[in-house]
């Protein structure tokens, strides 16, 4: 319930990055839960707007900041924009430069701003070589959370705050065929090598799936992974690759009625898990204790490597940063063991 503020008409800035964003929608579905009659307005890029399709009384306004809305006047311009919608308070979820301009606008405007506190201490202390804080940190639906509660509204995150699945299209349909098999999600890329499994050992696991002939396997990628992800698609039985076949809507669609996703720690994850889907991640030198874990997973969903044997794990909280030696730290993680969850799990 609401205890200490007025505020009617919350502004959201969270401009990126794809993961960060879906985080986001527990939390925002937590407070309209609680709070039905306030109203939220998300300030993202335009891509990204069909996460929050559906939400109610949730409204998405579109942050060009590569064009009209670039550098500080068009920033100023978007925030001119923006306050003609009758803002009554702005969280930013994203605290960097672009929104703490923008919030900064919204401050001399006579707006309160209330900013995310996103611990960068604490994870400095987690992820360094010497004197390591090897301790689970506030997560980041947490530290949204408690930018709502500076607002002044409680926030009680549950299990169900989660997204609807979506009904299927037809060329969704047409792609995945119409057998009965598990659909099992799998996103083999992420932004650095560092928390990416090794290409040869996930074929290994896609081969040990395709040999069952129970699972549909749907490969997630980004348009440039998709020629990669065609050697799979065309080595193995039942397996498909929707890398560059769908819009972003049409893969939210389809990752919303996945049996399970497996993925990296990357923006799939918490895609599949802002739709209450079963999540497996795979960890390398980035680690949960940093507080991205997919929302409402289990813990003994994520794969760890093995940090007996690499001790100064996690190294980085983007997984672009490893000592010498620390390359092959995937490794540790067996196709066996990957192929063990992923039928554990599906089959629960």
């Amino acid at each position: 319930m609401m205890t200490s503020t007025s505020s009617k008409h919350i502004l959201v800035i969270r401009l990126s990055a794809m993961g960060d964003v879906a985080m986001t929608v527990p939390v925002i579905k937590a407070i309209i839960r609680e709070n039905p009659t306030i109203k939220i307005t998300i300030v993202s890029r335009a891509f990204l707007k069909p996460i929050f399709e559906n939400i109610p009384n949730v409204s998405f306004y579109t942050a060009d900041v590569k064009g009209k809305h670039k550098g500080a006047l068009g920033l100023y311009k978007l925030y001119k924009e923006l306050k003609i919608l009758q803002i009554d308070v702005v969280a930013d979820l994203h605290n960097v430069l672009r929104s703490k301009l923008l919030g900064i606008y919204f401050k001399i405007g006579g707006f309160k701003v209330c900013k995310i506190d996103k611990g960068r201490a604490d994870k400095k202390a987690l992820t360094r070589t010497k004197d390591k804080q090897f301790k689970q940190l506030k997560t980041t639906h947490e530290r949204y959370a408690d930018v709502f509660k500076e607002i002044g509204y409680s926030v009680t995150l549950t299990k169900e705050d989660v997204l609807a699945q979506r009904e299927l299209t037809k060329k969704i349909t047409v792609f995945t065929g119409q057998d009965q098999k598990k659909w099992i999600g799998i996103a083999p890329f992420a932004a650095f090598q560092g928390k990416t499994y090794p290409f040869e050992l996930m074929k290994k696991v896609i081969a040990k799936l395709s040999e069952t002939n129970q699972y549909k396997i749907i490969l997630f990628g980004g348009p440039s992974d998709k020629k990669q992800l065609m050697t799979l698609s065309n080595t193995y039985k039942n397996v498909i690759n929707c890398a560059g076949l769908f819009t972003f809507q049409e893969e939210l669609t389809l990752i919303s009625n996945l049996d399970v996703m497996l993925s990296m720690d990357s923006g799939n994850a918490h895609l599949a898990a802002m739709f209450g889907r079963k999540v497996i991640t795979i960890w390398g030198i980035t680690h949960p204790y940093a507080g991205f874990y997919p929302f409402g997973q289990p813990k003994e969903n994520a794969l760890l490597a093995d940090n007996k044997k690499y001790p100064l794990l996690p190294t980085s909280i983007y997984g672009n940063k490893y000592p010498e030696g620390y390359e092959n730290v995937m490794e540790t993680i067996t196709p066996k063991t990957v192929f063990d969850k992923i039928v554990e799990v599906v089959d629960k």
